[in-house]
């Protein structure tokens, strides 16, 4: 499989500028581009499935060239619905250096990195509209869809000229860096065609570009800080583990989909895992080799052995064997109660993990009652005298009770 076909097959491939760009990909090493700008001191899973693709090309053998937007981070890509909110300099700065960490991390430092602030910080305004501003025609630009779609409610010249900044980034790299192809997200299709005309107005040549889908999760909302449900490269701010039972729970509708974009597994072992998935879907084994490949590739496959093994700990009830502070990770966000020497019967109810003393005492009698991952039937029993203590009731509802040591 060629890989024009492969990127086809794993619907990688929305928007392209000419049907060269099959010929091209598949019998020359070119050098292209993705960027993204510093909104953010982390990446986050939408980000990585553009990264993906861009390692993809380049283990064909084409260049990468990953663009941090220092100076377009400072203006913003206009949404479709409202300004963004203007980041400091300082803080689209400091954004870019933990974003660069990240790539470079992801691509094992074989990726070229650039910002683009380095070639626009010094160009004036008379500059910029002279030597860019002159190519492009207002009327082309009133036609992107996103400004179109911003026409009604209003948008700002900032924002209206931030199709001129990204095409001004394209040839500078085109100048530069012999970039030809530059890939992005879908919702870039415009800012990669004013890149394009500005290259061929100016000198003559052509170059080329391509978008990828928009990856959506099982709401239809993409991935990404502006939808609320960010899910962090930075471990810090994403557990390898939070990130782990996310993808297992992946719907099972999307999970092959979501392989062919997030992962480098050939059609043949996602075919096969597909296959298996369908004859005893209760493994979820699509899902967890989803979990397994998109962790090791960010975080190594030590982070995701570990993922894994405290996924299992929580699946089995053995929760004595957690530290205190995979407790913290595992346990964020489930009903957290201040620990009272009470007898147990009265802290489920004071609690309210159940509604009554009588519920609490079938609880108890039908073994449904853990206290740190062993079965408790004793009403008058008193939690252990440490910093955690997880209750949980049934199979799956968990309570954290935390002491102030």
């Amino acid at each position: 499989m060629t890989l024009y076909e492969d990127l086809q097959w794993r619907g990688l491939i929305k928007d392209v500028s000419t049907p060269k760009l099959q010929e091209i990909l598949d019998n020359q090493k070119i050098t292209f581009y993705w960027g993204t700008d510093p909104s953010a001191d982390s990446l986050h899973l939408g980000h990585y499935s553009s990264l993906v693709t861009a390692k993809r090309l380049s283990n064909y053998g084409h260049h990468p060239i990953l663009l941090i937007g220092g100076s377009t981070g400072l203006i913003g890509d206009p949404r479709p619905t409202a300004e963004r909110e203007i980041i400091s300099k300082e803080a689209v700065m400091k954004n870019a250096e933990g974003i660069k960490e990240q790539v470079d991390k992801i691509f094992k430092g074989k990726a070229k990195i650039v910002n683009n602030y380095d070639w626009t910080k010094n160009v004036t305004l008379l500059d910029f509209l002279r030597d860019i501003g002159k190519y492009i025609n207002v009327n082309y630009m009133l036609d992107k869809d996103i400004i179109k779609r911003r026409l009604e409610t209003g948008i700002t010249y900032a924002e209206f000229s931030y199709t001129l900044l990204q095409g001004f980034d394209f040839l500078k790299l085109f100048e530069q860096e012999n970039c030809v192809l530059q890939a992005e997200g879908s919702d870039q299709w415009g800012n990669i065609t004013t890149g394009i005309e500005l290259i061929k107005k100016i000198t003559g040549k052509e170059a080329y570009g391509f978008t990828m889908p928009l990856i959506l999760d099982k709401n239809g909302k993409k991935f990404g800080k502006s939808e609320g449900n960010a899910l962090w490269l930075d471990i810090n701010k994403t557990s390898a583990y939070e990130l782990y039972q996310y993808l297992v729970n992946t719907d099972d509708e999307l999970v092959i989909d979501y392989l062919k974009v997030f992962t480098f597994l050939t059609k043949e072992e996602i075919e096969n895992i597909n296959k298996e998935q369908k004859e005893h879907p209760e493994s979820r084994i699509a899902q967890k080799e989803l979990a397994k490949q998109i962790i090791t590739d960010i975080h190594g496959e030590n982070e995701y052995l570990h993922a894994k093994e405290v996924s299992e700990c929580l699946f089995t009830g053995k929760v004595s064997n957690l530290t205190d502070q995979e407790i913290e990770t595992v346990f964020k966000g489930v009903p957290t109660f201040s620990y009272k020497n009470i007898p147990l019967i009265e802290l489920l109810v004071e609690n309210k993990i159940t509604s009554s003393k009588r519920e609490a005492r079938e609880f108890l009698a039908a073994h449904a009652i853990t206290i740190n991952g062993e079965v408790i039937e004793e009403e008058n029993y008193l939690l252990p005298d440490k910093k955690y203590n997880i209750i949980r009731r049934g199979k799956k509802k968990y309570f954290l009770i935390t002491k102030d040591l």
